[in-house]
């Protein structure tokens, strides 16, 4: 199998419990199947959520606090136990992460988006694992807006895939992919397993909240697919509860929904 770059995505729901506490199994089996893919030779960014999350399950809170210092309090404390977490994870397997932490402003700004291309380079050509989250502690633009920029991430991770000239873009999410109606409220519907155009109906089928610890909704993920698919990207989108689901994907099984690349299509 020809080695790729690739740009994995997980949510704050597949991370976390209810509770916001950190899902030790499925983290430490994500670090399992990542490190074997970066053992086979291809190159691996991790763009992960849930540092909010996981701060307000240490600090104690009741709920998540609503006050925007609060929750860049508990985006310092969280982030900071998810990248202990993902050291030790990734450490088991022989393999070394690195943090980066962005903002908007990183990617606008062409000479910070220069220097942080740079650094993804510099960290992947020498054999590391670069572990990526929007910098909630500063960046209160994210956490107060309704309708986020970088929509838990999803976003920010197909910026990332682009800024990183990912081959493939992985999202790992607490649903099995896109499907052809509201699966939480019609039992009945299927599950779409290879999008070749992004439409506005598929749009409108995407559209609805996320989870209570999240903040993105399917729409988020479609709206990154077709930024990610533009740009040549082949994009994935697979339950998250089975990081196995990384190795079925990269072997060409009918795993969740495939987004196909734009420059792909046929015709």
């Amino acid at each position: 199998m020809e080695k790729q770059r690739i740009v994995v995505k997980v949510g704050t729901s597949t991370l976390t419990g209810e509770n916001g506490a950190p899902n030790f199994r499925t983290i430490d089996k994500l670090a399992q199947v990542l490190s074997s893919l970066h053992n086979d030779g291809n190159q691996v960014v991790l763009v992960s959520s849930g540092a909010i999350a996981v701060g307000v399950n240490k600090m104690h809170l009741p709920v998540k606090p609503q006050d925007v210092c609060m929750k860049q309090a508990a985006a310092a404390v969280g982030q900071c136990e998810l990248m202990h977490i993902y050291d030790k994870c990734f450490g088991e397997y022989a393999n070394i992460v690195g943090q980066i932490l962005l903002t908007a402003e990183d990617i606008a700004v062409k000479e910070k988006r220069c220097n942080l291309k740079n650094t993804f380079e510099a960290l992947l050509e020498n054999g590391m694992i670069p572990i990526v989250n929007e910098n909630d502690s500063v960046s209160h633009a994210e956490i107060e807006s309704e309708k986020k920029i970088f929509g838990d991430n999803d976003m920010l991770s197909a910026i990332v895939a682009k800024l990183c000239e990912a081959d493939r873009w992985i999202i790992l999410s607490d649903i099995e992919g896109l499907y052809n109606g509201n699966p939480k409220e019609e039992p009945e519907v299927e599950l779409i397993h290879t999008v070749g155009q992004i439409t506005e109906e598929l749009k409108q089928l995407a559209a609805g909240s996320g989870s209570n610890r999240g903040t993105g909704g399917m729409i988020t993920k479609l709206e990154a697919a077709e930024y990610a698919t533009l740009y040549g990207m082949e994009v994935h989108i697979a339950h998250g509860n089975d990081p196995e689901n990384i190795y079925r994907i990269m072997e060409g099984e009918a795993v969740g929904t495939r987004f196909i690349p734009v420059n792909n299509q046929p015709g």
